[in-house]
């Protein structure tokens, strides 16, 4: 990214995963709506993630904190991404 700030979504999968087509369709629609950068990550690709998230994938994560597991709810996903107290920076 051109800016340098992190995408707000983080997006956690593996191949084969039978849950995260239909969660990926949410992230993509919400992110779209909102405006939110999103990333997707293979859980297969970083061993940390791997070990800590196996068992959950799919897992969504907002602003670097776990969200959901397994399934996506959109209006949760919205109103996460609504506030905005995580994002605020102290000025200088």
């Amino acid at each position: 990214m051109a800016n340098d700030v992190p995408p707000r979504i983080t997006f956690l999968t593996k191949p084969g995963c039978h849950l995260c087509d239909p969660a990926r369709i949410v992230i993509e629609r919400v992110a779209l709506d909102l405006g939110v950068d999103w990333v997707e990550l293979s859980i297969l690709d970083d061993p940390a993630l791997n070990a800590a998230y196996r068992e959950q994938i799919p897992v969504t994560l907002v602003d670097g904190v776990q969200h959901d597991f397994w399934r996506v709810d959109e209006s949760r996903l919205r109103r996460a991404l609504a506030d905005t107290s995580v994002m605020d920076v102290p000025d200088p």
